[in-house]
């Protein structure tokens, strides 16, 4: 089952119940600008405040990948 993931400014919201993730935020030239494990008791962590554009987010679960796009 896919993550629920959600954005607000610079705070990414998780669902109260989801597996342990590594997450990485990937810039347009594919650098990794932020990355931490996300735990499964985890509901919000806030982005660093330089970060402002389109990236690339990357949670990784075992070996499953889920990307999709965020806007800061």
């Amino acid at each position: 089952m896919a993550p629920e993931v959600y954005i607000d400014e610079n705070v990414l919201y998780f669902a109260e119940s989801h597996p342990a993730y590594t997450l990485s935020i990937v810039d347009e030239s594919g650098d990794t600008v932020f990355s931490t494990t996300i735990g499964s008791e985890t509901t919000e962590i806030a982005l660093p405040t330089t970060l402002s554009g389109e990236y690339s987010i990357e949670l990784v679960m075992g070996n499953w990948l889920f990307t999709g796009t965020i806007y800061i």
